[in-house]
């Protein structure tokens, strides 16, 4: 892998915590509502059963996604006038970015950004084999976290000027409560600066009957996907979580527009961490992810307090999900 690194004009490690996952469990079940931080959910078992579940008919999040960006990428080829870095938070295998790569001719350098340092190289590297007119400067980093990005250093000598857009897709946004989503913007719109661009998915407010039943899927794969939360955390810290003795739950929150999925315990248990006991008692729910979803103009106002305008929004014909350019102001 390091002979990968060296293909690269700059990589950039900020050395991201990784191994938190002791401390994150404890806090979590330790508050008054027990919860479990989501990321918990991705482990290799846990990926290859989200990815089934991106292929369910019942979820239609990613595909529509998909659909909605294959359809405006000329119209966002043409709005972008100006060379152009494009970053990207919580990169991953960078599937729906290859369509902007290949699409989108300002584009002249690529920045993926993940916490996974092996997985952002190989990606990294392979992007750059793809793409060869465009500069892959892979950052590994805690995308949840300010990234000190110094646009002035040498190896970025010809970005000075260049335009910036942060692409956030998946409505990966929709996992934050209010706040912290304005939190989250305001980090972007520092990180791109006046005049910058976000290109993001933002899932929206739809029949609770479609929200629930893609969270609910009848091949239980997403109940799976639930669970396999608890044998990731039982092979990284040694609990003993009894994975089948929770019940899949996911409820649509109509007050807070908002899915909330759980898992609930059925019976009375004891769960051993590294730090002590947590006693879970029967009918009592763990929280393991929240998914807002959003009003057009909903969303509108938390960019507009985050410091940007919505330049243009695409939706499916359903108007079940949308795709938003931001433009800092």
């Amino acid at each position: 892998m390091q002979d990968a690194v060296r293909e690269f004009d700059l990589f950039l490690d900020l050395e991201p915590p990784t191994d938190t996952m002791e401390s994150d469990v404890w806090d979590g079940l330790s508050q008054t509502q027990p919860c479990l931080p989501s990321k918990y959910f991705y482990d290799a078992r846990g990926s290859e059963l989200f990815d089934a579940i991106c292929e369910l008919p019942e979820y239609y999040p990613t595909r529509t996604e998909r659909r909605i960006l294959e359809d405006m990428v000329p119209e966002l080829n043409a709005l972008l006038t100006e060379p152009t870095i494009l970053l990207e938070y919580g990169s991953g295998s960078s599937t729906k970015t290859q369509l902007l790569l290949n699409h989108l001719d300002a584009l002249t350098a690529y920045v993926p950004i993940d916490i996974s340092r092996d997985h952002l190289l190989a990606t990294g590297f392979s992007l750059a084999e793809r793409f060869p007119s465009i500069r892959v400067l892979p950052v590994c980093a805690d995308y949840g976290q300010r990234i000190p990005f110094d646009w002035r250093a040498p190896e970025l000598a010809d970005a000075v000027g260049a335009k910036r857009m942060v692409f956030f897709p998946g409505s990966t946004i929709g996992n934050f409560t209010l706040p912290v989503a304005m939190n989250f913007l305001h980090r972007m719109r520092e990180l791109v600066d006046e005049g910058g661009h976000v290109l993001i998915g933002v899932d929206l407010v739809k029949d609770s009957a479609v929200l629930e039943t893609a969270y609910n899927d009848a091949d239980g794969i997403t109940a799976a996907f639930n669970r396999n939360m608890l044998h990731h955390i039982n092979r990284r810290i040694g609990s003993n979580f009894r994975p089948e003795a929770f019940e899949h739950q996911a409820i649509w929150d109509s007050a807070e527009n908002r899915i909330e999925m759980r898992l609930i315990a059925t019976e009375t248990m004891s769960i051993s961490l590294p730090q002590g006991s947590v006693s879970i008692p029967k009918g009592r729910f763990i929280r393991t992810e929240y998914s807002h979803k959003y009003h057009l103009d909903g969303f509108t106002r938390l960019a507009n307090q985050s410091g940007f305008v919505v330049d243009n929004v695409w939706t499916d014909a359903n108007t079940w999900f949308s795709v938003q350019l931001l433009t800092a102001v």
